[in-house]
Formats: structure tokens, C-alpha cells, sequence
């Protein structure tokens, strides 16, 4: 069970008056922008979408690397960097690209505006790292658009509502600027760019012959990004589906489409048995006795930590994160005074799929598969439409190829193209 984020209700409602059938939001990541060429071909993209009439919002993330880069240099001044200092220095690699594109932008003769998180009135909770937002202030960015210009809102960051500091929304946080942004504005769509063209039935670095997926419902691409799928952040897709937001997974470096993000009753999605198999390579899992569900999970909670599968077993209680929450959860685990293990060595292999509902025989066929390969999962946990086995990460490769391949999933007809 993932987390769920708390959801805005956006400043703009969508029956505002100001609002355009015409609007659309484009997010770019940071391969996308990456180099002064790359930051000129997004420029192109953005006022291309503009001489089509669009009133159109760029949110960019940071140039390649930046933001790793700015998080050494953050350790190598202090062991433990003070958060909010330390969301002051990440969140500057977004607005450098923005104001770099905007410069572009001006050159080719179009007007454009580049502004912060709190400038474009991006409104968050106060926890510095992985804020939330809670609301959206356009106002700032209905005015330029109203005056042609092409907005650029540095993506992954945003203002506390209390404070008034600096916060960032943590890893793939631009994509949550995006969709939150598009549901504000009531856009026709939100258009996210990478450097892969969609959404596919398993990663095509390990099944070479994975299959591009035309259109996945809200549900499906939560579950995907829950067990793994890094194409969206799970916010973003919780915002979307929450606001009725259509999101478009395409290249940045091709014309072709994606995948879109929809409704399940959309005519446009066609439902698979599977969509696809999803992994995550490390994930940590961790056993505690001595302590009841609510207080456990109160304080994870109350120190942002991102629990995802949780089971209970008469006393005893079996979670995973995200390795990168280690230190938080051993910190909270130490501070109950329970006993407690945990698992560093586990991967998680997901099968996801809106036909599962109305499919008998898929968990069979999983641990079937799995059985020929010698894997025993350690931990399974299911959803009405996905299935979840945590496994030795050695382990991970070959039980993704073998479920790809026992489900059929590069045979099936590609579906049809959007309407």
C-alpha cells in the first residue's frame, strides 16, 4: 500500500472563467535539458506549441546531473546538511534552466517568463525534501499567459505556506509542478517529456523486446510507479487521476506519441489482463514485534517516511521503503524501543493489470513462473490489480524476463492509436 499524498484543492477551479480549452502544460526532465542544444530544442518545442495557438506553461527540471551534483557538494560541507539550507541550494538547478530556455525563447522572438516555484504560486507543507502541495496560486501565471507569453515555472520546488522558506518536493517532484499546474490552470493535457518514448510492459534494458504501452488508466500507472516504474512520480499520477488530469508519457527526442494516462472508462483504453511487469531492484523490508500498526505507522509517518507493502501477522508487522529512507526508519524503530530486523538484500517484482479483476488463474501462472526459475518469493502482497513478490535482488532480472515472457506481453496486437 503506497502512501498517499495529500491532495490540493487548486486555486483555479476548472470552470474558472479565465480558463482555455487551448492550455497545455509541458514538463521536461533533466536529460531533456541537458546542454545548452538540448535547452534550444526544448525552447523550439515550447514555441512551436505556441505558434499552434496553445497558451503554454514549460515546467523544467535541473540540466543533467545538476542536482546530484549539488547534493555532493552539500555532504562534502556537512555529514548531515540542515534540510532547509539544503532545499535553498537544490532547488537552484531548475531555475537555471528556466531562465536559460527563457533567454532562447526571447531570441526566436516570442515572449517569455521564467519564475520560481513560489513565484509561480506553488503553495507546500512545511517538510523540506518531500513537501507536498497543498495549494496553487496562478494568478502570477494567468496574467502572462493572458498576455501571450509562454510561461517557464522551475519544476520540484515550491514556498511553505507557513514559513514562507524554500522547499522542494523530492525525487521526480517536477513532475508533481506539472500535474498540479495543469489541474489549476484546467489544461487539456499534461504533457511530461523523457528520454524514453512512454510507458513499456517491463524495462527495455532488461526485456530488450518490451512493448510501448498506447494508454494505461490512473490505476494501473499508480500501481506501476508504487512497484518501481520510474517513467512518472507516484504523486504526480495520484494529483492527475485526483483532478482528472490526461497525461501524455512522451520523448522529448521524437514527434511520436506516448503513453497516455487516463481514466479507466476512457473509450480510448483498451483493458489488458497484464499491462505490464514492474521492478524494483533494492527495497528494504523490515519485521517489528512490540508495537501496535497505529503508533508504528503514526510515527513513520510523522518522519516522511515512504511506506509501501505493508502485511500483519497476528504481533508481528512487515513494511518496506525506500532505501534512501533507511536512516529515518531505523531512527524511528530505535526511538520506539521495539524489536525490529531488517532486509537489505530483497528486490520486488510487480504484475500489474486492470483485466486481473476479471481474470482467474494470474497468481497461479505468477508463482508458477517463478517456480520454474528456482525463486521463492519472501514476502507477497497483492491489490485488486497488481501482484507484488519481494525477492532476492540477485533474483530480480531473471523473474522479470520469465513473467514478461509467461504472460505474452510483446505478442499482444499493439493497441490502437489515439484518437
Amino acid at each position: 500500500m503506497a502512501e498517499t499524498a495529500y491532495q490540493p484543492v487548486p486555486a483555479v477551479a476548472p470552470d474558472d472563467a479565465r480558463q482555455q480549452a487551448g492550455t497545455v502544460v509541458m514538463k521536461f526532465g533533466g536529460t531533456s535539458v541537458a546542454g545548452p542544444e538540448r535547452l534550444q530544442a526544448v525552447a523550439q518545442r515550447l514555441v512551436a506549441a505556441r505558434e499552434r495557438g496553445h497558451r503554454v506553461v514549460g515546467v523544467l527540471s535541473a540540466m543533467g546531473s545538476t542536482t546530484d551534483e549539488l547534493l555532493d557538494l552539500a555532504h562534502a560541507m556537512s555529514p548531515r546538511p540542515n534540510p532547509r539550507e539544503l532545499d535553498m541550494l537544490i532547488s537552484v538547478g531548475e531555475r537555471i534552466s528556466c531562465a536559460l530556455a527563457a533567454m532562447a525563447i526571447h531570441d526566436v522572438g516570442h515572449e517569455a517568463i521564467s519564475l520560481t516555484g513560489s513565484q509561480a504560486g506553488i503553495v507546500t507543507d512545511t517538510v523540506h525534501g518531500k513537501a507536498k502541495i497543498v495549494e496553487v496560486r496562478a494568478r502570477r501565471i494567468h496574467e502572462a499567459l493572458d498576455r501571450g507569453a509562454i510561461v517557464l515555472v522551475a519544476g520540484f520546488q515550491g514556498v511553505s505556506v507557513e514559513s514562507l522558506d524554500v522547499t522542494t518536493l523530492g525525487r521526480g517532484g517536477s513532475d508533481t509542478t506539472a500535474a498540479a499546474l495543469a489541474a489549476a490552470l484546467g489544461a487539456e493535457s499534461c504533457e511530461i517529456y523523457t528520454d524514453v518514448d512512454g510507458v513499456f510492459t517491463a524495462d527495455p534494458r532488461i526485456v530488450p523486446h518490451a512493448r510501448k504501452l498506447h494508454a494505461l488508466s490512473y490505476d494501473e500507472m499508480l500501481e506501476m510507479a508504487a512497484s518501481g516504474a520510474r517513467v512518472l512520480q507516484l504523486r504526480s499520477v495520484e494529483f492527475a487521476r485526483n483532478h482528472r488530469v490526461r497525461l501524455h508519457v512522451r520523448s522529448t527526442f521524437s514527434d511520436d506519441d506516448g503513453t497516455w494516462i487516463i481514466q479507466e472508462d476512457d473509450p480510448m483504453l483498451e483493458k489488458a489482463m497484464i499491462s505490464g511487469v514492474v521492478h524494483t531492484r533494492e527495497e528494504l523490508v523490515y519485521r517489528v514485534e512490540g508495537v501496535r500498526a497505529a503508533a508504528l505507522f503514526e510515527a513513520l509517518a510523522d518522519a516522511a517516511v515512504n511506506v509501501d507493502t505493508i502485511v500483519q501477522t497476528g504481533p508481528e508487522i512487515v513494511f518496506s521503503a525506500p532505501t534512501d529512507d533507511r536512516d529515518d526508519v531505523e531512527r524511528v524503530l530505535a526511538g520506539l524501543n521495539v524489536r525490529w530486523s531488517g532486509r537489505d538484500d530483497l528486490g520486488k517484482v510487480s504484475v500489474v493489470g486492470a483485466g486481473m479483476k476479471s481474470h482467474p488463474g494470474v497468481a497461479a501462472k505468477v508463482f508458477a513462473t517463478l517456480l520454474e526459475q528456482g525463486i521463492e518469493p519472501v514476502v507477497v502482497t497483492t491489490s485488486p490489480i497488481k501482484i507484488a513478490c519481494h525477492i532476492a535482488s540477485g533474483e530480480v532480472e531473471v523473474a522479470v524476463e520469465a513473467l514478461h515472457a509467461a504472460f505474452e506481453l510483446d505478442r499482444r496486437e499493439v493497441e490502437r492509436a489515439h484518437a
